[in-house]
């Protein structure tokens, strides 16, 4: 039960973190910041889970609760006339396997876990994630059939960020998130003692 409550909240920080495509002209941009959003929320339950429990499996299993539970949110909101493409979330459960790979592996060493795991993650969500961006509908197509008249003035769109961080999101992202995953990693771990 106390795992699906954490992973519940996960999901409930991280639903958004796909709607790439209404900030269309700042789509790598936010593609950068959503995608080390993700792997932060990711590998600090998965982290947690995996030394609680012992139990090499946990981080996937921890991964696929956040997918099913936004499957179901996301689904509502479909439903509700949201643009929403089902392929987009399961790109936790490969970065979650790499992970319980990693303990499996090192034989449970929390210090590999929060290194390798950590960098494993931070490294291969941003990849992961342009799956997202590379199946989602057309981005102008869909912010032109769904406008939002309440955006707020600070998120209107202007100009196109051509070239912006050396026009590589995956690499920016995947180098933050490989820093920033161990140290959360870290904290995952943290956590149980």
């Amino acid at each position: 039960l106390f795992i699906v409550v954490v992973a519940v909240n996960s999901t409930l920080l991280t639903i958004n973190a796909g709607d790439y495509i209404f900030y269309t002209d700042w789509a790598w941009t936010s593609y950068t910041v959503f995608s080390i959003s993700q792997t932060l929320m990711l590998i600090v339950g998965a982290t947690y889970y995996l030394t609680f429990t012992g139990v090499p499996g946990t981080a996937t299993y921890y991964a696929l609760i956040m997918t099913v539970y936004t499957w179901i949110a996301k689904a509502a909101w479909f439903a509700l006339g949201y643009p929403y493409d089902f392929i987009v979330t399961p790109v936790w459960l490969p970065s979650a396997m790499l992970l319980d790979l990693v303990y499996w592996a090192t034989k449970k060493n929390k210090h590999s876990l929060i290194l390798f795991g950590g960098v494993l993650v931070g490294m291969s969500l941003p990849f992961f994630n342009m799956v997202n961006l590379i199946t989602v509908a057309d981005p102008l197509e869909t912010a032109f059939k769904y406008p939002r008249p309440t955006l707020p003035p600070y998120m209107t769109p202007i100009e196109p960020q051509v070239g912006k961080f050396y026009n590589s999101p995956v690499a920016l992202g995947a180098g933050a998130g490989a820093v920033l995953g161990c140290t959360f990693a870290a904290l995952g771990c943290k956590l149980n003692t």
